[in-house]
């Protein structure tokens, strides 16, 4: 029996809901090199059999609540360092005004984003903070989520490594809350490789975090980072460390598949973009390793071939902002919804706004949260139409 039979009996398999090893994942992957198309059709059959056709989006404004981290990224142009332009320190008044912001242009969603715990490295982040009348970036995050609900929109916290009695705190006003694996490879952290100078990013502190969210059930967002000097072996092992999680604790949410774009400010910036079709594989692979999952690309780090992951297993854009930039790449702005919207309505998919926290999820918050979301949601636990458009 030749290769592709073979493989043609493994995919066969994942359609038939039959569970399918590490072994077999990465025979699949082995024999589809020089032909992914059967990879590609499969995982869009499994894309069609769990979320049928349409594609959601978060309609967010993105606060970049204090950008200094402890942490030094290879490919990371977000962190700042003090006396940089781009440092960004927001004062309560500057959030207040933000969310005020966020609730005219009709977000949902609004996505708090810090540095890897910056008071514990800069003097400058700890006078910040007692400015705000604040000990820690995790109490300034609780309180901008109280004031964000306040007025109808709902936190997704994504600030590094938080301890597991923060995430108990948060978890009462985030909806869900976010952390990218990126890898799990130890390889990465090495000298000359990406998170060399990045602790926060070892493999066993990031699992810990996820493992945390486990028990606290925490709707999880989470991801790996593709194109960053890793082999698809590692990204295999990647996601099947975010299956194991959430087959022992079932509260991660969504994977995120972001692709390396070099940025001219960071030690990779001569290193080359993530390969299309190597990236249109991951995705691929993750679906069929995770076939119910959500599995999101960002559209802005794909502006001219976005549309065209819709065919090999996505089923979710992440965060567009009618707002604010991408502070994490700044260089790649949103697309207007209305285009994504045009986009994936010429594909065959019907775009539709979410929460972020995903309606399967909802059993995981509080009657309190779900209350408050409750004012615009649909029928199928997403937002209504007339208030997103």
């Amino acid at each position: 029996m030749n290769n592709l039979v073979l493989n043609s009996e493994k995919l066969n398999h994942v359609l038939e809901d039959k569970e399918i090893s590490q072994q077999d994942i990465i025979e699949i992957y082995e024999k589809s090199t020089l032909d992914p198309s059967e990879l590609f059709s499969t995982a869009q059959r499994l894309r069609e059999k769990f979320k049928k056709n349409s594609v959601t989006f978060s309609k967010k404004a993105f606060f970049n609540i204090v950008n200094l981290c402890k942490d030094t990224c290879s490919y990371c142009t977000y962190k700042a360092e003090p006396g940089e332009q781009k440092l960004s320190l927001m004062s309560k008044q500057q959030i207040s005004e933000l969310l005020q912001l966020a609730k005219k242009y009709r977000c949902v969603e609004v996505l708090f984003v810090t540095g890897e715990q910056p008071e514990q490295k800069y003097q400058e982040a700890r006078d910040w903070l007692k400015k705000n009348g604040f000990k820690t970036t995790a109490e300034y995050l609780i309180h901008a989520s109280e004031q964000a609900l306040e007025l109808g929109l709902f936190p997704h916290t994504n600030a590094g490594n938080l301890r597991f009695e923060e995430m108990k705190e948060l978890k009462k006003t985030n909806v869900s809350m976010g952390i990218m694996l990126e890898n799990v490879s130890e390889r990465l952290t090495k000298r000359g490789m990406p998170h060399y100078l990045a602790a926060s990013k070892r493999p066993k502190a990031r699992l810990k975090v996820l493992e945390n969210s486990g028990e606290l059930r925490i709707p999880m967002t989470t991801g790996i980072l593709v194109g960053i000097g890793e082999t698809m072996y590692e990204i295999i092992d990647s996601i099947f460390a975010i299956k194991q999680l959430h087959q022992k604790h079932g509260n991660i949410q969504e994977i995120i598949l972001q692709n390396f774009q070099p940025k001219e400010d960071t030690l990779m910036k001569n290193e080359p973009s993530a390969d299309e079709r190597y990236f249109k594989t991951v995705v691929a692979l993750t679906r069929i390793i995770m076939p119910d999952m959500n599995i999101q690309i960002p559209p802005n780090l794909s502006p001219k071939s976005y549309q065209s992951f819709l065919t090999v297993g996505i089923n979710d854009w992440g965060g567009i902002s009618p707002l604010t930039p991408d502070f994490v790449n700044p260089e790649f702005s949103w697309p207007e919804i209305s285009d994504v919207d045009e986009n994936s309505k010429k594909a065959g998919f019907e775009l539709k706004c979410r929460f972020p926290v995903y309606p399967e999820f909802f059993s995981f918050i509080s009657k309190e949260l779900r209350d408050k979301m409750a004012v615009i949601k649909n029928d199928e636990g997403l937002v209504k139409k007339e208030y997103w458009k």
